[in-house]
């Protein structure tokens, strides 16, 4: 943004100076080369006098002498002609042929037409100043007067004043670029304060905040809304952090005192239920895991997670062995498909979490007497595990709506659920670098894939 902003306000400023660095320079070129031919017109016209006397009494003399002086004095050269052509007189008797320009100007100067002023042109383009006017006596043109100078001094004098002017456009230029830099700082550093609290934030420090009392107006006041902002998303997280915190103790005594009663039956029971008890016994570990996991995010604001060997096979056979028993009822049977040992380093609890969210979406929209597939891939960079339904399924636009939070399908009709499912499976997963990817099968039903990073090969 500061280079976009330093181009459009450098790129005017510098063409302004030189607009008007130029524009001041073919004005001081002009002005020179006018005085220059203002000069010359009033000795022309004073030795356009001298020669018709000199013409007029036949006598060269008395012209040539002063010519010769003048050419001394100020190096310029004075020759009159006569109605021939021919050189009559001339402060530089060595000097008899014209060139092509001076000889059209001689011809036209015998034909009565006086000197035109010069044409403005370039100090490079500047050659010898000649001018030729007639000689009129008594309205008749009796020769012709030519003064030549050259352009030196005048060509000089104009290269002094451009180069001036090159110098004062130059530290101007300079002086404007330090400005536009100036300027570009001043108006871009609340943005750039603004984005240092952004990625502060986006690092876990929520009490970034950014000062209001420097910049433009206009930012001020986005500076005044983002701080507000930032103020709310504190309050909030801290409300949710609290929420998290209380719930999560709250439910640790309820639970231990289950599990309390849990081997407090079992002590009466005879070894049939062996089986049964110890299932009771290993979803109350893997809750006090879960609310264990819950304190730990409520209380540092992330995750800690514990990564370990999982046999992912045996996992997912248990999860839905699990599942199965709630499925019952409605004859729905949850069953493991795919490769019989996947092991994967990754974090055991957020991984049944997340199962555990998924397979209940799949069950709840699933019809009776269907089969919800549950299917273990193993790999060297990642783990996936599928979860397929036979459900009513999601049209192709309404896929990627699926992990929102709180959003439900229109035909979920009266199907219990808060839309959270899907939603708090793919945050789990993202926190040990997985993702949730979500397909709708050609055949119907849901595909949902649990994309795990294996931490074994990073």
């Amino acid at each position: 943004m500061r280079k976009r902003l330093v181009i459009v306000f450098l790129i005017p400023l510098v063409a302004i100076l030189l607009s008007l660095g130029g524009a001041a320079g073919w004005s001081a070129a002009r002005s020179i080369q006018q005085a220059v031919y203002s000069e010359q017109v009033g000795d022309l016209s004073y030795f356009a006098t001298t020669a018709r006397q000199a013409l007029n009494s036949g006598s060269a003399a008395v012209f040539e002498g002063e010519a010769e002086r003048f050419e001394e004095v100020y190096g310029i050269e004075i020759a009159v002609f006569d109605l021939a052509g021919a050189v009559w007189a001339s402060s530089d008797p060595d000097r008899l042929v014209l060139s092509e320009g001076e000889a059209e100007q001689v011809r036209l100067a015998l034909s009565g037409r006086r000197a035109e002023p010069v044409d403005a042109v370039f100090p490079w383009e500047i050659s010898d100043a000649t001018l030729v006017e007639p000689v009129f006596d008594d309205g008749d043109v009796i020769g012709a007067v030519m003064i030549s100078a050259e352009v030196d001094a005048p060509r000089t004098a104009i290269f002094q004043q451009v180069t001036v002017l090159i110098a004062i456009a130059l530290v101007s230029i300079a002086l404007g670029v330090l400005l536009v830099f100036q300027l570009a700082r001043w108006v871009l550093s609340p943005v750039r304060r603004l984005d240092e609290a952004m990625v502060a934030i986006e690092r876990g420090e929520m009490d970034a905040r950014v000062s209001e009392d420097t910049g433009p107006p206009e930012l001020r006041r986005m500076t005044r809304v983002f701080n507000g902002m930032a103020e709310e998303i504190e309050h909030v997280l801290a409300r949710q952090q609290e929420f998290a915190l209380n719930a999560s103790h709250e439910l640790r005594n309820p639970l231990n005192a289950l599990l309390l009663r849990v081997e407090h039956l079992a002590t009466g029971l005879d070894d049939d239920w062996r089986d049964d008890i110890e299932e009771t016994r290993e979803e109350g570990r893997r809750m006090a895991r879960i609310l264990e996991t819950l304190l730990n995010l409520a209380r540092s604001g992330r995750a800690d997670s514990m990564f370990s060997a999982v046999d992912l096979t045996t996992l997912v056979e248990r999860r839905a062995d699990a599942w199965r028993e709630v499925a019952g009822p409605r004859g729905i049977d949850v069953r493991r498909f795919g490769d019989d040992l996947v092991m994967c380093v990754t974090d055991r609890t957020i991984v049944e979490s997340a199962l555990d969210a998924v397979i209940d979406n799949a069950v709840k929209f699933s019809p009776m007497n269907s089969l919800v597939e549950v299917a273990v891939e193993g790999g060297n960079d990642v783990c996936r595990l599928t979860v397929r339904d036979h459900g009513p399924g999601l049209a192709g636009e309404q896929v990627e709506y699926a992990t929102d939070r709180f959003w439900r399908s229109d035909d979920s009709g009266d199907t219990p659920g808060s839309g959270l499912g899907l939603a708090i499976a793919t945050d789990l997963l993202a926190s040990i670098g997985g993702e949730l990817l979500v397909s709708s099968p050609d055949d119907g039903g849901l595909r949902v894939a649990l994309v795990i990073k294996n931490g074994a090969f990073e």
